[in-house]
Formats: structure tokens, C-alpha cells, sequence
């Protein structure tokens, strides 16, 4: 089989102050993230919302230290995997390629050229898949094996999702349980799911999986931990004008605590590491808000990290898609599935109803408001809170 890796994809994040602005420029660079018709707006939007969103996104990495420990814990993920594979008699070189910061997914790719990997497998750290997360890393790798002939030697294979995988839902109800027992009256606790969110329109027009996976995930969590708590499921981390998969964590938290419930378990669901949005988001912002509208036992269970049952489950993973037929960029079916909108160079121009609402709906929101912005300094984007 020759030499084995495997390639950890992850979202990255700043490690300092510095790296703020020029973070936030990837990401919204990124069209999986800011869907716009015209890819020439794309970078000067991008450039626009880094600039504004710098001064205020520093502050809230300040509250967590300065930075975003995610690269920290990702390369303690992939040490923790390396080590179990080890010991299932697997050897594997573990790389890790970031979406927006470094180490960048390109960086991991030279080095697994330059390391000789015959055997590759792609796995996302992100348990479900969406267009936005697991899809844009596997658009940018689709493009880079277009661009690079001699990656055509690397036989690999893709893991799109993993969120049904038996250890993993232990290791989430193992955590849920031990946060659980922390209440003076376990079985009373409300254990309330939040997923990062996504646009609408990325589940209705883009035909995005995301939230299907997310439901039925959260439904086997509940059905593995086997307790008889109540739950409910929302989605964080909303941004710009669209409207995005409800309900949002910000109003579904007052409205339990007007149906009377007091004691409330966060499960940040699609997060396996500690990050921005569980530090920052769900432990102060959110925690916030709960003891405003009167819930004062708030507590959020910690993520995956480097949790020996979900490390020993990836590992299993791994040897698993090693082992067996290798699944292409180009045959995932959570990819084959999107057939409106995607991709962006595909955009549907005409008198069909999907393109008469998104091509007047976008350009308005892109095209005009980059121009106010650009000339006034005031626009639209500042008055729904994009900027």
C-alpha cells in the first residue's frame, strides 16, 4: 500500500490580534460563505467586512485569551490519532490543512507531496457535512488535484461526514453525561443542541445536507445517552441579511425560559474543538442572555477535543477507509446532491423562477451596497449589522 496520511481539514483560526482582519478576509473571500453573482465583488467585499468586523472580533478573541485556540488543539487531535492508529497497528503520517489560516490546506498538500504519500485519506473535523464547511475544502482540493498533475499519483479517498459513527455519539453522550450528574436534579435538565447555522438557502436552493444530518445526529446523541431529559435544537453564529436555519440559539433560549425551564445544558453539536463560538459565543454571550431572562444553571459541555473514545473512533475511521474503495472528490454524494447554485460558476441566468429571485436578490445586496459603502462609508450592510 505504501505510505499512508491523513489529511485533518478544519475551518483554522487567528493565533493573534494581528491575525484577525486578514482571517476574517479568507473566510468571507470564500464564495461558500458569501454567495454573491458577480465573482469580480467578491474580494472587495470581502476586504469591506474584514476591515469593519476587525476592531469587534479582536475584542471577543481578547475575552479568550488573544487567539483562537483551535490550531493548538487540532494538532493535539492529530498527535492523539496518530498515536491510536499506532497502536492498532497503522502507521500514518497525520496533516493538517486549514480552510482560512495556517496551516493552510495548500501547506498540507506540499508537504504531502514532498513526503511521498501514497495512500491519503481526506477527513473533515467537522462531524456533519455542509457546502460551507467540509464543501469548500473539498472545492479547493477538487481544484488543486486540477491544477497539480503529479497529485495524480496519491490514490486517496474522501470521509464526507461521520456524525453516525457509534463512538463518536458515545463520546457525545458520555460528555452530555457527565455535565448532566453536575445538577442537583439530573433528569430535570434541558439539554439544548447548538449547531453553527448556515443560510437558508443553502438547504433550499443549494440543496445542502447540513441540516438533515444535524437533526438526525442530534436524534441519535439522544437516543445513545438514553436519558429522559427534555431537548431542543437551534443554530448560532447568524450573519448578514439572510435569513438562516431557525430557530436562532439567541431567541430559542428566552422562549424556554419563558415555558418555565431553568436548568439548561448547552451541546455545541457541530463543534469538536474548543473555538470562538463555544468560548466566546456560547460561554459569555450566550450565558449572558440566559441569566438575563432569568435561567441561572447554565452550563455548556465541553467539546471532543482529544476525548479517547472519539479519537480511538476516528482512528477505526481511518483504518476503515484505508482498507476499503477509494471514494473520489467528484463521486461524494453530499457534493452530487447540489444541483441549484452550486457551483457559483454554474449560476442560472434567465426567466426561471430560482434565478429571477437570487439574481435580483444578490446583485442588489452585493453590487449596490459595495457602492454606498464604498462612497458614503454608510449603507445597507451597516444598517442590517453585516459591518
Amino acid at each position: 500500500m505504501g505510505r499512508v496520511g491523513v489529511l485533518l481539514l478544519n475551518l483554522g483560526g487567528p493565533d493573534q490580534p494581528d491575525d484577525v482582519r486578514p482571517f476574517l478576509f479568507n473566510l468571507f473571500s470564500d464564495p461558500e460563505i458569501i454567495r454573491l453573482p458577480f465573482s469580480w465583488l467578491q474580494k472587495p467585499l470581502a476586504w469591506m467586512i474584514s476591515t469593519s468586523r476587525a476592531r469587534k472580533s479582536q475584542e471577543n478573541y481578547k475575552l479568550i485569551g488573544g487567539g483562537s485556540p483551535l490550531r493548538r488543539i487540532t494538532e493535539e487531535q492529530a498527535l492523539a490519532l496518530q498515536e491510536s492508529l499506532s497502536k492498532r497497528g497503522q502507521d500514518a503520517q497525520i496533516y493538517i490543512g486549514m480552510r482560512y489560516w495556517h496551516p493552510f490546506t495548500e501547506e498540507a498538500i506540499v508537504r504531502i507531496k514532498r513526503d511521498g504519500i501514497d495512500r491519503l485519506v481526506i477527513l473533515p473535523l467537522y462531524p456533519q457535512f455542509s457546502i460551507s464547511t467540509s464543501g469548500s475544502s473539498f472545492r479547493l482540493l477538487e481544484r488543486l488535484w486540477r491544477e497539480d498533475s503529479a497529485l495524480d499519483r496519491i490514490d486517496y479517498t474522501v470521509v464526507p461526514s461521520w456524525c453516525k459513527r457509534p463512538g463518536y455519539l458515545r463520546a457525545m453522550a458520555e460528555l452530555i453525561a457527565q455535565e448532566l450528574d453536575q445538577f442537583p436534579n439530573p433528569d430535570q435538565v434541558h439539554i439544548f443542541f447548538s449547531a453553527h447555522g448556515v443560510p437558508l438557502s443553502y438547504v433550499e436552493e443549494a440543496g445542502d445536507p447540513y441540516q438533515q444530518e444535524i437533526e438526525d445526529c442530534t436524534a441519535l446523541i439522544m437516543q445513545t445517552l438514553n436519558r429522559p431529559n427534555p431537548h431542543a435544537l437551534a443554530y448560532q453564529s447568524r450573519v448578514g441579511p439572510v435569513e438562516w436555519l431557525k430557530p436562532y440559539t439567541e431567541e430559542a433560549i428566552p422562549e424556554l425560559a419563558s415555558q418555565g425551564v431553568s436548568d439548561l445544558l448547552v451541546v455545541p453539536i457541530s463543534f469538536v474543538s474548543e473555538h470562538i463560538e463555544t468560548l466566546q459565543e456560547i460561554d459569555i454571550e450566550y450565558r449572558e442572555l440566559a441569566e438575563e431572562v432569568g435561567i441561572h444553571h447554565f452550563q455548556r459541555v465541553p467539546a471532543l477535543n482529544t476525548h479517547p473514545i472519539f479519537i480511538d473512533d476516528l482512528a477505526d475511521l481511518v483504518i476503515g477507509a484505508v482498507n476499503s474503495p477509494s471514494l473520489k472528490l467528484a463521486d461524494v454524494p453530499q457534493m452530487r446532491k447540489q444541483v441549484k447554485m452550486y457551483p457559483q460558476e454554474r449560476w442560472e441566468w434567465g426567466m426561471t423562477t430560482a434565478a429571477e429571485v437570487w439574481n435580483g436578490r444578490l446583485a442588489m445586496i452585493g453590487f449596490i451596497a459595495l457602492l454606498i459603502e464604498l462612497i458614503s462609508g454608510h449603507g445597507p450592510l451597516h444598517f442590517v449589522g453585516l459591518l
